[in-house]
């Protein structure tokens, strides 16, 4: 089965759960409306990603993990949408989850996906229970304080931002855990992949920022704008265009030269490369990574 189709499906199987009675309507249409239909999913991709290069020996821990980070990021961009945040009023190319439905719903909905995260997690752990401490804690540090995203949202709040510490923790995190958590369900240490997490969080924010820049929200389904309106720290307002594309191209060679040994460790490389792609935006596809 395919990487996405394994993501998909066990989404779904989630959120069927959230629907049993007795679920408020309401909300449980909210969480669908929050995953479904879901950006690139590059954190479980990624995640998935690495435990197939590991060996994957427990494919439903696998699959719970990479959903676990993709239902933290779920819930992440519901409250950054939030009036008190970005007041953003789409999400994913549609009207933000608030504007779709109301504040209350979409703070609770944030909150359930959380939760559900960690369920998931525990419910997929049958087979190797050992690794669940591991995960739980990964999971937890990911999406927390001092070192997740709501760290990460908190240097917002303050004067002077700390631009390496806002972009680690806010982007960074979840890659991170999705890099560890991906090994750690394969029964491999963590440690060696964290490097290549935090590399492929800092070229997502980098290229997050020259988007923000240069492209409009149709193409990238979200306010742009953003950080200039806001006064938030930006890699191109630092360095310009070509400064962040050269920025971005270099994060992410590091990150493939950082790939740890491993059986499927060409396989990835290939991943990454085409992630790189992606990131990279369209009027510079032709640069080398």
């Amino acid at each position: 089965m395919k990487i996405s189709d394994r993501i998909e499906e066990t989404l779904l199987k989630v959120l069927r759960r959230a629907k049993l009675d007795p679920a408020p309507p309401k909300l449980a249409a909210a969480l669908n409306y929050s995953v479904f239909p879901g950006g690139a999913r590059v954190r479980p991709q990624l995640a998935l990603s690495v435990s197939i290069a590991c060996g994957d020996d427990n494919p439903k821990l696998s699959n719970a993990s990479a959903i676990a980070i993709e239902l933290i990021h779920c819930a992440s961009l519901i409250h950054d949408d939030l009036p008190c945040f970005d007041d953003a009023s789409i999400r994913r190319g549609k009207p933000s989850l608030h504007k779709a439905f109301n504040e209350p719903i979409a703070v609770l909905a944030g909150d359930a996906l959380i939760m559900m995260a960690f369920e998931i997690l525990g419910i997929s752990s049958d087979i190797t229970p050992e690794r669940l401490p591991t995960l739980i804690g990964i999971l937890g540090r990911s999406g927390g304080m001092p070192f997740g995203i709501c760290s990460g949202q908190g240097w917002e709040s303050e004067p002077e931002i700390n631009l390496s510490a806002y972009h680690q923790l806010k982007t960074g995190s979840l890659f991170v855990a999705a890099t560890q958590m991906g090994a750690i369900s394969a029964g491999e240490d963590p440690e060696p992949w964290e490097e290549l997490g935090a590399r492929i969080g800092e070229a997502f924010q980098v290229a997050d920022d020259v988007r923000d820049a240069l492209e409009t929200s149709h193409q990238i389904g979200k306010p742009t704008g953003q950080d200039l309106a806001k006064n938030r720290p930006n890699a191109v307002n630092e360095l310009g265009v070509a400064g962040a594309i050269e920025k971005l191209q270099d994060i992410l060679s590091g990150a493939i030269s950082s790939i740890p040994s491993c059986p499927g460790e060409a396989d990835l490389c290939e991943i990454v490369r085409k992630q790189a792609a992606l990131l990279t935006p369209i009027n510079y596809k032709n640069h080398n990574i």
